[in-house]
């Protein structure tokens, strides 16, 4: 099964990057694709969105924090708009 999870960067000052991984992977361990990153310090978030709606529709499930900034870009609404179609 893949998730759509963080992957710490960085020593002092933390920046995570979104990717998909596969669930009996550790935390900073290989991932299949880098699909975005996030800056908690910035406020910033970088989203490779038909990366990510290929996985959701493949099924991979996304982690709490991944889901909520994934929702904040509003990328289920085009997850909904590509079933619509």
């Amino acid at each position: 099964m893949v998730k759509l999870r963080l992957k710490r960067c960085g020593r002092k000052q933390p920046i995570y990057r979104i990717v998909a991984i596969d669930v009996r992977s550790r935390r900073e361990g290989r991932d299949l694709r880098k699909v975005g990153f996030y800056d908690p310090i910035k406020n910033q978030t970088y989203s490779n969105v038909p990366a990510i709606l290929y996985f959701l529709e493949k099924g991979a499930q996304p982690t709490g924090t991944v889901h909520d900034i994934s929702k904040k870009a509003e990328i289920f609404k085009e997850l909904r708009v590509n079933y619509t179609n």
